[in-house]
């Protein structure tokens, strides 16, 4: 059996002439948007929860109120509800401001590099490193899905 029919697809194949420091620095590039992308998730992790948060203060409120609290219920209904996040923000506006300028312009540069210099391909250091540390012909080691190791 030859190299490639027990190794990795051709889009995770290094293109010829490509240097193991340009494949490990796209490997860096790739980790830090990735750890991005997480930030990303906690971002809206944290746009859904105030947002539940803000729409559970009005249950709060009419609690108080039915409790006899007016003053904290106003206060919480004026100060709180409906109150910005930060600095004339609401969270969807941090999301959105997040995705259209730091998100984006990593995605873009994370592509841009990909492209000029492996033509696109994403992930060759892991299919290196996958490629290093499988065991041939062993079960669950299989070089991609549906090869037979």
């Amino acid at each position: 059996m030859g190299r490639h029919e027990d190794g990795p697809d051709e889009r995770h194949r290094r293109p010829a002439g490509v240097s193991d420091e340009t494949v490990v620095a796209l490997g860096k590039l790739s980790e830090a948007l990735e750890c991005v992308e997480r930030v990303r998730g906690h971002l809206y992790s944290l746009h859904q929860l105030v947002g539940h948060a803000d729409l559970m203060l009005d249950d709060a409120v009419e609690m108080f109120r039915a409790a006899g609290h007016d003053r904290i219920a106003d206060r919480i209904d004026t100060d709180l509800l409906g109150r910005n996040v930060i600095a004339g923000r609401w969270t969807f506006q941090i999301v959105e401001d997040f995705d259209d300028g730091y998100y984006a312009l990593f995605r873009d540069l994370d592509r841009a590099a990909r492209e000029e210099l492996v033509g696109g391909r994403q992930h060759l250091y892991e299919a290196e490193m996958k490629e290093r540390r499988r065991s041939r012909g062993r079960p669950g080691h299989e070089a991609r899905p549906g090869a037979d190791g």
